[in-house]
């Protein structure tokens, strides 16, 4: 199957392509061997990431303060 890049660098995938991955929106792209090789990659909402990680901070009784206190000094810190 033929896909063409267009002068946006923009790849249209062919039909039967594309419907190999129902769902997928995102793919992982990387050269291997001279090719070009796409992966699907499933994409996780920002709320459902960022609720679990408030979740996990609770159960390790890190604070909001404590965190302020962590970007402090890792912004203090010189490369």
């Amino acid at each position: 199957m033929l896909a063409k890049l267009t002068t946006k660098n923009q790849i249209t995938l062919p039909r039967k392509v594309v419907q190999e991955f129902v769902g997928i929106e995102y793919f992982d792209a990387d050269v291997q061997d001279g090719r070009i090789v796409l992966a699907p990659v499933r994409m996780q909402p920002v709320d459902a990431t960022l609720g679990g990680v408030r979740e996990k901070m609770k159960k390790l009784g890190i604070t909001p303060a404590d965190v302020t206190e962590a970007v402090r000094w890792a912004r203090s810190k010189e490369p």
